[in-house]
């Protein structure tokens, strides 16, 4: 098993499967939260090396959420891939975000590009469906 840690903070029951599958088949063992509360005190307790962020979630909004790992040194080297049906959102995350997706999002879009990020190929421009 892998050391490689990725968070998973969705709260679609569906969509937080289908992500953790894609980071687990990327090589990544995955941590599904799906509360924004719960995600803010998690991140002060790990440091993953990936997280698939949700924008709209329960008590702390996604967007909170990436401001704070952007602001901690101590999370400074995490890649973050934003997960939103919200073409609006995706703009405004964009610069804070190494990539962001348009929800629906494939399994495999989302395993591909987790393995790019994995590899070190840094800031990828955001993509579309897939």
């Amino acid at each position: 098993m892998t050391n490689k840690s990725a968070l998973i903070i969705e709260d679609d029951d569906d969509l937080a499967t289908i992500f953790a599958e894609a980071v687990r088949a990327a090589g990544y063992e995955p941590e599904i939260i799906r509360d924004g509360e719960v995600a803010r005190t998690r991140l002060t307790e790990i440091q993953p090396e990936v997280v698939v962020l949700d924008l709209h979630l329960p008590h702390v909004a996604g967007t909170s959420l990436l401001s704070q790992i952007r602001a901690d040194p101590r999370l400074a080297n995490i890649r973050v891939v934003v997960a939103t049906a919200d073409p609006r959102m995706a703009e405004i995350t964009r610069p804070q975000a190494d990539i962001v997706l348009i929800k629906p999002i494939s399994f495999s879009l989302l395993r591909d590009l987790t393995v790019r990020l994995s590899a070190g190929s840094g800031k990828q421009p955001g993509a579309g469906p897939g």
